[in-house]
Order: structure tokens, then sequence, then C-alpha cells
């Protein structure tokens, strides 16, 4: 009816149920569909290796893949994310809800668009590709520091 703000809404909502749909759906785990990017800072004292699957070759090859790849190994170099989501954080881990969000990737703002989070651009993408994502494990490493994986 010509209302662009309700529109744009809506067309967030139905990116996220269908992201919630296709979560159930396998990904490459074991067939080879998705992306290894890497992040080094410029002053090459800081980096980060992300590994996210897919269910396709053909959306592992496509432009808004690939820059999801590279903007999410630069965001674990800047923000040191310790889990990816909020069910690995270990039972005995005492923290408070803030230090979960701040402690699990998917949760983080992301941080070219704090108004967003990290789980918010997958949802994003799935709903435009219309396949699952997943982000399976990420390392960072920082000079001086012990290396950090998360499988």
């Amino acid at each position: 009816k010509g209302d662009k703000a309700k529109a744009l809404e809506w067309l967030r909502q139905r990116g996220a149920q269908i992201a919630e749909q296709r979560q159930a759906r396998a990904t490459g785990e074991g067939r080879g569909q998705g992306r290894v990017e890497s992040y080094v800072h410029h002053d090459g004292r800081l980096g980060a290796s992300v590994e996210i699957h897919c269910e396709t070759d053909f959306v592992a090859r496509t432009q808004e893949f690939i820059q999801l790849c590279r903007d999410v190994a630069m965001h674990v170099a800047a923000m040191s994310p310790r889990y990816i989501r909020k069910e690995e954080i270990p039972a005995g881990e005492q923290a408070d809800a803030e230090e979960r969000n701040t402690a699990c990737l998917l949760d983080q703002p992301f941080v070219k668009d704090p108004k967003v989070t990290v789980g918010d651009l997958l949802k994003l993408l799935i709903g435009k590709t219309g396949e699952n994502i997943v982000v399976r494990r990420f390392a960072r490493f920082e000079i001086g520091e012990p290396p950090r994986t998360v499988l």
C-alpha cells in the first residue's frame, strides 16, 4: 500500500522466518560447500580465520557469501569472541546476559554496523540465498597472546 518502511520490516521478518526454517537443513560439512576466509590486520600483529558452510558450492562462490566471510573474519579479529553461540558456553561458567552476548560471535553487534548482530547478517544472507549458512569454527591470533580456536 505504498508504505516502504512497513514493507521493509515485513521483508526482514520474512527473511528471519526463512532463516529459522533453513537452520535444520544440512550444510556442506564433509562435502566441501563453504569457504575459509582470513583477515590480517594492517600491522601484521593480529589475524583471524573463519570457516563458514553453506548448502551448495553455487552460493559459496557468490560475491555476497564471500563478503560475509571476509566481514566475519575481520569481526573475529576485532571483537575476540570466545564462542560461536550461547549453547557452547560451558554450564559452569558464570556470566550475566551482557557477558554472554559479548562472548558469543552470533550475538555480538557487528563491528561495521552495531545496529545489527553477526547472527542478523547470517539470517539476511540465508533469506536472500534460500540456503542455510553456518559459522563452523574460527581462530584468532595476536602476537603475544595464546591462539584461540573455536570448533
